[in-house]
């Protein structure tokens, strides 16, 4: 993966600013000197996950783990051929940013063409996915308020441990906990 100095630049000034849009009034002293503290990661920091669908490695950067009560922010593989299922998040905004690879992300049943450099925004409550069938992706993700993070830890398994095996009703309700439904 080899992204532009000034395409990072810019994105991680969008991330900036989509978190201090995100602060709501009245959080704990706590979290809010956390956060204010903030944090340098390189690509393989952050906690690593391996996906439990498709053994995509994902990375959680920014979470409440790290200070941040009201987005979450990390990095997906998504293997070829294995895309993202169509899905909805209740209260969740999410935006994703291609790193590296190619596809079609959906939107309310409309196919896009994405490649390396593409921005994705989903408003709460749309249905959307991806489809990836000839070349692998790597995704940016933030979510507003966090959740999907959470979503992750419950159904992934850190590296070398077995992955979890969950019937697809099993992930449907660990969804449902953080506000997301699968069609």
């Amino acid at each position: 993966m080899n992204v532009p100095d000034d395409v990072r630049r810019s994105l991680l000034l969008g991330i900036g600013g989509f978190a201090m849009s995100s602060a709501i009034p009245g959080t704990s002293a706590a979290a809010q000197q956390t956060s204010k503290q903030g944090n340098t990661l390189d690509p393989q920091q952050g906690e690593h996950l391996i996906h439990f669908r498709d053994g995509g490695d994902i990375f959680i950067k920014v979470s409440a783990a790290t200070g941040s009560e009201h987005l979450a922010v990390g990095t997906q593989q998504i293997r070829v051929g294995t895309g993202v299922p169509i899905h909805r998040h209740f209260q969740m905004e999410e935006s994703f940013y291609v790193l590296d690879g190619s596809g079609f992300f959906i939107l309310e049943d409309n196919r896009h063409a994405i490649q390396q450099g593409s921005t994705i925004f989903i408003p709460k409550n749309h249905w959307h996915g991806f489809a990836n069938p000839d070349h692998e992706l790597k995704l940016l993700w933030i979510v507003s308020p966090a959740g999907l993070d959470s979503f992750f830890r419950d159904t992934c398994s850190p590296p070398g441990a077995p992955p979890k095996q969950l019937t697809r009703d099993q992930v449907r309700q660990i969804a449902l906990k953080y506000g997301t439904e699968f069609r």
